[in-house]
């Protein structure tokens, strides 16, 4: 547990106060939580009653609905960032979930204050050095996973909306969908992927318990899991690595070297056509696939992982400038979709320009980062089944 505890500061326990406090701002669970066993430690070390508030404001209207529809049922304190100052008024010490500060920085507490790193399998103190791609992180992970790939003890705990759509949602993948994940991964319209990725962000479950019950569930039926757990495991772990280094994750300043360069050499480029920020947000292209994977984001909150890439990609080479094409890119998503201000989200949005990718030959717009067109997509899924049943929404 050590290595999943950062103390925020030097300040001893309040005296005279009324309880510990856990802040639950991204692990909405009691079960499978790290941050809550802690939180639970202190309260016993400090004979007092353990009070557990969670946030309500989390971004944008969407995922305000999203989080008060799931966390109909827990049974604790729930309420604005507002609100949060009496119940830490009156707290002895406070424990909260440990998320990268670039993204949601956390106040300075007058009285003993943890975070705790619920979010990872491997916590990201084991692994601090900023790592440049999967393959250089990849053998760091596998080489701490039997040290943390291990249950926590089963609460008993009232179960929230979230979390129980969430677990359900993950034993629809392991049933209907992890045999033949690795086959159809990449093909929209197979509905081959497991879907969670709104229930990690917001935490009603945790990377740790899918992966526990992913390799469970595939020793038993004999199916090899590999591919899920380096998306689940590696590639989001990875997410974390960048987003707690950046300093800001929104930032082309953050791109590699050659990437920055690259773009720089294709600035001048000549761009047709060239859309602007509302032709966007309306799905207003010549290009049908990337409409539907628009619409998709807007209808579902989501967009196919593969299909996303494209997204991004066509934004990048449709945009007047790169600067532009993030801008898009971010407000996009801050909007509509029910994961964003994720790492996975900026992550993901950097890899369209070149973060954790290599350079690829040379052509217009992309200079040498990876393009992708139509036609590919084409050659590699059912693009028109998929832009049918987007219609269909």
């Amino acid at each position: 547990m050590e290595e999943r505890v950062r103390k925020l500061n030097a300040d001893p326990v309040r005296g005279g106060a009324r309880h510990v406090l856990y802040w639950m701002r991204w692990n909405r669970r009691l079960d499978a939580n790290h941050a809550y066993t802690f939180a639970t430690g202190t309260a016993k070390r400090l004979r007092l009653p353990l009070v557990v508030f969670e946030s309500e404001d989390v971004g944008s209207e969407r995922q305000q609905e999203f989080v008060r529809a799931g966390s109909a049922g827990s049974g604790h304190a729930f309420g604005s960032r507002a609100e949060l100052a009496k119940w830490v008024a009156d707290a002895a010490a406070v424990v909260t979930d440990d998320w990268p500060e670039a993204l949601d920085p956390l106040p300075e507490f007058d009285c003993e204050a943890y975070a705790v790193d619920a979010s990872c399998v491997v916590p990201a103190s084991v692994i601090p050095q900023r790592a440049y791609a999967a393959r250089s992180i990849r053998p760091k992970i596998h080489r701490e996973l039997p040290r943390f790939l291990k249950p926590l003890p089963k609460v008993k705990a009232p179960v929230s909306k979230g979390r129980a759509e969430g677990l359900r949602v993950l034993r629809r993948f392991l049933e209907e969908r992890l045999h033949r994940y690795a086959a159809q991964k990449n093909e929209p319209s197979a509905h081959a992927t497991s879907e969670l990725s709104a229930y990690l962000h917001f935490g009603y479950v945790s990377s740790l318990e899918v992966a526990l019950a992913v390799r469970e569930y595939a020793a038993e039926h004999k199916l090899i899991a590999d591919e899920f757990l380096e998306e689940l495991i590696v590639r989001r772990e990875l997410a974390f690595n960048f987003a707690r280094s950046a300093r800001r994750v929104d930032s082309l300043d953050e791109l590699p070297a050659w990437a920055r360069a690259t773009l720089d050499k294709h600035r001048t480029d000549p761009r047709d056509p060239v859309y602007t920020p509302r032709q966007f947000e309306e799905a207003a292209t010549y290009d049908s696939l990337w409409n539907a994977t628009q619409r998709e984001l807007v209808r579902r909150g989501r967009i196919h992982g593969y299909y996303r890439m494209y997204w991004g990609k066509k934004i990048l080479e449709w945009s007047a400038t790169p600067e532009d094409a993030l801008a898009t890119m971010i407000d996009l998503h801050d909007r509509y979709a029910i994961d964003a201000r994720d790492p996975n989200t900026y992550t993901n949005i950097l890899w369209c320009f070149g973060l954790h990718d290599r350079p690829w030959p040379e052509r217009a717009v992309y200079g040498t980062v990876r393009s992708m067109s139509r036609a590919g997509m084409e050659r590699k899924t059912d693009v028109a089944a998929y832009v049918r049943e987007v219609e269909a929404l």
